[in-house]
């Protein structure tokens, strides 16, 4: 079986079907990994990308862009690093209302056994099991 990466651009014509003939080419790449004959890896910095295309230019809602993500990365043919701070991170930045980067860093956190971080963001005071220290 083939293993290739897979960029941001492809994640977004699949989700927003713009181009349309790009699309075409995203869905027929990914319905190729449902069948198991490639393996699609996709980077933290990957998502990243994505989420901040379908916040800032097509103005999709935190909770409709985490739950998206959250589907495709759960499809089969899909891998990351890790996955379960992947989803985790989309998960608090569509239910706690915070920057995704700050998500993926609290996942990581979570991840590593670290509750404590150096911030003046003040969206870690809402993550569960984060105690941020004041500057």
């Amino acid at each position: 079986m083939t293993l290739a990466y897979v960029d941001a651009n492809v994640i977004l014509r699949f989700l927003t079907g713009d181009p349309p003939e790009m699309a075409a080419q995203a869905r027929a790449l990914f319905e190729a990994a449902e069948r198991g004959e490639i393996t699609l890896r996709v980077e933290d910095i990957v998502i990243a990308e994505a989420v901040w295309v379908l916040q800032s230019f097509y103005r999709h809602p935190p909770a409709e862009i985490g739950r998206v993500l959250q589907e495709l990365l759960s499809r089969e043919g899909f891998e990351a690093a890790d996955k379960p701070s992947l989803l985790a991170a989309l998960a608090l930045y569509a239910g706690k209302h915070v920057d995704f980067a700050d998500a993926l860093v609290a996942a990581h956190m979570a991840r590593e056994g670290v509750g404590e971080i150096y911030s003046f963001d003040q969206h870690f005071d809402r993550l569960p099991g984060i105690k941020r220290q004041r500057m």
